[in-house]
């Protein structure tokens, strides 16, 4: 199995150097084409507003992408402020949350009910298809090509995500220290960050 970004170069190479194996798409990368999306829209509408909404809009985006459940009261009144100004910017946000129900429930139910799953995806592209907008038109039309990939990150439940954090980490400490002339200090600093030291690991 490879867990890996939807990266069409990518894809053939890993294909063919391991034999066809089984390929998993990371839900982050898959996840981010629909926030990509809403903020697509975001920007494209907000031209249409007040100078001052759209200096505050851009403030807003955190909002926007953050789980509706856990916005703050002041931070749900400035979303439905916002959300007020566009009909098809609430659209768009539904539609973000429609997916974030549909990822939820698949990473829950995934891996012993595939073809429930499955059929909630369809439901999702339908009411993107219903929508007629573009962004997030073109989102679906990329999870439908990776399809089998993307159900697969549910059926198998890996992700690339502990190993992305180390490495975030990681180029974290070489920019916090300005750099290191010497590997191996690099690698003791690493290491000791992430209390390694009795493991016998490759860093680099």
């Amino acid at each position: 199995m490879v867990v890996m970004d939807m990266s069409y170069s990518f894809k053939p190479s890993v294909e063919k150097a391991l034999g066809s194996p089984v390929i998993i798409a990371d839900r982050f990368h898959f996840c981010r084409y629909i926030y990509w999306a809403l903020d697509r829209v975001r920007r494209r509408v907000q031209k249409d507003f007040h100078e001052c909404d759209r200096k505050k809009r851009k403030r807003m985006k955190h909002v926007f992408n953050k789980r509706h459940e856990e916005l703050t009261e002041k931070q749900r009144w400035y979303l439905e402020r916002y959300l007020d100004f566009s009909s098809e910017l609430r659209s768009a946000y539904k539609l973000k949350e429609a997916f974030r129900s549909w990822f939820d429930e698949a990473k829950q139910i995934g891996s012993n009910e595939g073809l429930l799953v499955k059929q909630a995806i369809y439901n999702f592209y339908h009411l993107v298809e219903k929508s007629g907008m573009k962004e997030f038109v073109k989102a679906i039309e990329t999870f439908k090509n990776w399809e089998v990939e993307i159900l697969n990150s549910f059926t198998f439940g890996y992700t690339n995500g502990p190993i992305e954090g180390l490495n975030n980490q990681t180029k974290a400490i070489k920019r916090n220290a300005f750099g290191f002339k010497r590997y191996d200090r690099l690698r003791m600093r690493v290491l000791l960050h992430h209390q390694l030291k009795e493991k016998t690991i490759q860093v680099g």
